[in-house]
């Protein structure tokens, strides 16, 4: 089994963060990719939450991992949901169905938004390149 990788937010190619380059080095680029959810604005990051409405789709890539447990283990540092950090983490990762592009589907590891949804600013079109680049 592959293990792959959604990423939605600041780990995209196009936001160019440090972090990003950690996962392009151990990882091969699938495409671009869609998940079932809600993209809110959480600072300058976004957090998805699970939908129960397939019109709501968050877009990102998929990526599927070379080194996962190396990988995963300093992307989970990142999005600081590791056993280095208090619980409630912000985020936990759980494996989620995405559907690529050409329409199938694979089930890849999703850093879950895990707190309070009130005050926060939904991201309706579910891309936050989108959202990022018209600041």
């Amino acid at each position: 089994m592959a293990d792959f990788l959604f990423v939605y937010g600041t780990l995209r190619r196009a936001c160019a963060h440090p972090m990003h380059a950690v996962l392009a080095a151990d990882s091969r680029y699938v495409g671009i990719a869609h998940y079932q959810g809600k993209l809110y604005r959480v600072s300058h990051y976004p957090g998805v939450v699970p939908s129960d409405t397939p019109a709501q789709q968050v877009v990102g890539e998929v990526y599927q991992l070379l080194k996962p447990a190396q990988t995963l283990a300093e992307l989970d540092r990142y999005e600081e949901c590791s056993a280095d950090f208090p619980v409630p983490c912000e985020y936990r990762r759980v494996l989620q169905q995405v559907t690529l592009e050409n329409g199938d589907s694979v089930n890849a590891w999703v850093y879950l938004y895990n707190r309070q949804l009130s005050g926060l600013k939904q991201i309706v079109s579910g891309d936050y390149l989108e959202d990022w680049f018209q600041k």
